[in-house]
């Protein structure tokens, strides 16, 4: 077991808008750190965080990679960082969502040049939810052109707040940083800022703590240990979000952010974890080991490999858990610390680590694992719903019988992946976060599970209705030489009430079907509610009422009377004006002040009625009732209309009919696919 307090562990997730940096950054600090022997890139395919092949081709990160190391302070303390690199482009969000729950302080990168973008709110948005009191700000990209330090600081406390306060400034010319509380070889032009900036973090230091307020009005001089006392408890509480400067390729503010991160983040001894009863998770070695499972990896070589941040107590090899998640016993052969694709074997591991265990049998991403014995179940991960839905058909026969596996499996790697299979258009549909996640999940199951597939839009499920009161009459009679079949129903629909739970009546009177036929007129009626006579959706909110019939002694049957019924159920259901039912989803989109007037227009423009308009963390929030069939694509396009800059969410929310000239189009398509 590592020689290393609790205390001494900072655990942090790097997280920011695609683009700004935050790989670049992890590739720096493992170059730093040692883990890696030479500094790797994301362009050239060389870095250690973005390792996949599907991250290579597509020069994004896709997967959350965490890292560990331990780092020996400039005040020669040794320390244990554990940090992960989570993807920045919107489609994988749900990485970033599980990566900000695993760890205690969230580092936000916003890159100079391109400033806050909407990734950057949502990386800070994220830290908020997910319970992230501790954050930390990284600038990147000052050496690149046109780019302006005040401008970027500005902006970032006018975003999220003056309490954002620097503890490293750049050099003018960019060729290195200042620490602010070291105040070491400052250039005689830049004294006076340096010191007026160590004040306010002095006077920040004193805030958190009645003795040291005290002190600092008295005028006495702070120590450096009660300032970097004072420091952390108000990081902790979020009373004060550190700002790094550093520019990763050039090496430069490296070494400032990790003795900034040892100095300043929190540890999980300074962070207080609750299982969901609001009892707080004791972080202590020696108490019952909890843990939460964040992540779950399909590894070629070793096969599916859990990832647990551990919240309290010890987790060893060879032993067994208890799963209260799903009050299951696991048993726990290895235990891995990961570094990119290098796995080392681990005797032990403690509150602040995040390690993985090979061959769990029923173990799932959200699940609590903790000690035999003990019930302490965490709260699990919450991830946002897909927005993005594509119909899934098999390539080939071979492809056919492995299709359910190859989808099982992409979704338990990723649970903002979900596959419904649709009991009334029978399509696979799997769904996700955008067209990109949708088209890697693909790709997964072509390199993991030799699998593949096509994907097309999916068919809308439409049900169908009547809206007013129809009669319908069929007499089945069928004569063969032998016994014969003979069924006659009158039946009658009309719309069902809202406060009605009965759709099925029997208004027979004088015996003119037998009692002992009207289960089958029952079940015929509900078997033509499967395929309603206008383009074949299912009927709903119909109310059927069989009145009056005949029978014969001899030739009527159950057969008889429940064809007699389907088809009566057709007549009477043309003849009550029937209408399409559509599915309406409530859509939340956020986007930026210039995009308002494209986006309203597009909504009108998709049959959607806007219900209200908002801001929310300097964007603007429009609320709209959509059709689902104008929205299978919408991910894709609302990103090309913002450019990249929005974002949506949406859930379903009710049927309603479809106006006439859509009816039209969707029963012409019904009949042209019928005849083919």
């Amino acid at each position: 077991m590592k020689n290393i307090a609790i205390s001494d562990v900072r655990n942090f997730a790097i997280m920011g808008h695609t683009g700004s940096g935050k790989t670049t950054l992890t590739d720096a600090l493992l170059y730093r750190l040692g883990v890696n022997d030479r500094l790797g890139s994301p362009a050239n395919g060389t870095s250690i965080s973005d390792h996949t092949d599907e991250e290579k081709a597509r020069k994004i990160s896709i997967f959350a990679t965490t890292f560990s190391s331990f780092y020996k302070t400039s005040a020669g303390k040794q320390v244990e960082l554990v940090f992960t690199d989570t993807p920045g482009y919107m489609d994988f969000f749900g990485s970033v969502i599980s990566s900000a729950r695993a760890a205690e302080t969230g580092v936000v990168v916003v890159d100079a040049s391109s400033g806050i973008q909407v990734g950057t709110r949502r990386a800070w948005k994220c830290c908020t939810k997910r319970g992230l009191a501790a954050r930390a700000i990284v600038i990147t990209g000052l050496d690149k052109d046109n780019t302006d330090y005040a401008k970027t600081l500005a902006d970032i406390q006018a975003s999220f707040g003056s309490n954002c306060v620097p503890v490293v400034m750049p050099l003018p010319d960019c060729s290195g940083v200042i620490d602010i509380l070291k105040a070491k070889d400052v250039p005689a032009d830049l004294e006076d800022e340096v010191m007026e900036a160590k004040g306010g973090l002095v006077e920040l230091a004193a805030e958190t703590d009645d003795t040291l307020i005290e002190k600092y009005l008295a005028g006495e001089p702070l120590s450096p240990e009660e300032i970097a006392s004072g420091l952390v408890d108000a990081v902790a509480s979020g009373g004060f979000v550190p700002i790094f400067v550093c520019m990763p390729l050039k090496e430069i503010g490296i070494d400032e952010l990790l003795e900034g991160a040892s100095r300043f983040f929190a540890s999980p001894m300074t962070v207080t974890h609750e299982d969901v009863e609001g009892n707080p998770v004791e972080s202590a070695a020696d108490a019952p080991f909890a843990g939460l499972v964040c992540r779950s990896v399909n590894d070629a070589f070793v096969g599916q490999l859990t990832f647990v941040r551990v919240f309290g107590g010890t987790l060893t090899s060879d032993t067994e858990v208890f799963n209260s998640s799903t009050q299951q016993k696991e048993r726990v052969g290895n235990v891995l610390a990961v570094n990119g694709k290098k796995q080392t074997q681990v005797v032990a591991a403690r509150a602040g680590d995040i390690v993985a265990i090979p061959k769990l049998k029923d173990t799932h991403v959200g699940n609590t694992l903790c000690a035999v014995g003990s019930n302490i179940v965490i709260d699990p991960i919450h991830f946002p719903s897909p927005v993005m839905f594509q119909a899934v058909t098999a390539k080939t026969n071979a492809d056919e019988d492995k299709i359910g596996l190859a989808l099982k499996r992409v979704c338990e790697e990723d649970p903002t992946l979900q596959v419904e299979r649709n009991t009334e258009t029978h399509e696979i549909i799997l769904k996700g976060l955008g067209d990109v996640h949708i088209d890697v999940a693909v790709e997964l199951m072509k390199g993991r599970s030799n699998v593949n597939v096509d994907l097309s839009t999916p068919k809308v499920p439409y049900h169908e209705t009547v809206t007013g009161l129809g009669e319908g009459h069929y007499k089945h009679k069928k004569q063969s030489g032998g016994r014969g079949q003979f069924g006659e129903v009158y039946l009658r629909v009309e719309p069902q009430p809202a406060d009605d739970e009965e759709w099925f009546a029997n208004a027979v009177v004088g015996g003119a079907i037998p009692g002992n036929f009207i289960p089958a007129v029952q079940k015929g009626v509900s078997e033509g509610m499967v395929k309603g006579p206008l383009a074949g959706f299912s009927v709903t909110h119909v109310k059927s009422t069989v009145y009056d019939g005949s029978y014969h002694d001899v030739d009527s049957s159950e057969v008889a009377f429940k064809i007699a019924g389907s088809r009566a159920l057709r007549e009477a259901m043309l003849n009550a004006k029937p209408v399409l039912l559509e599915p309406i989803m409530s859509v939340n989109v956020q986007i930026p002040d210039d995009c308002m007037g494209d986006i309203s227009g597009d909504l009108n423009h998709k049959r959607g009625r806007i219900l209200g308009v908002g801001a929310e963390e300097g964007m603007q929030v429009v609320e709209a009732d959509v059709p689902q069939a104008e929205l299978f694509r919408y991910s894709a396009e609302l990103r090309s209309m913002t450019g990249g800059r929005g974002t949506f969410e949406m859930t379903f929310s009710r049927y309603e009919q479809v106006p006439a000239n859509v009816t039209q189009k969707v029963i012409a398509a019904y009949k042209r696919e019928d005849e083919e």
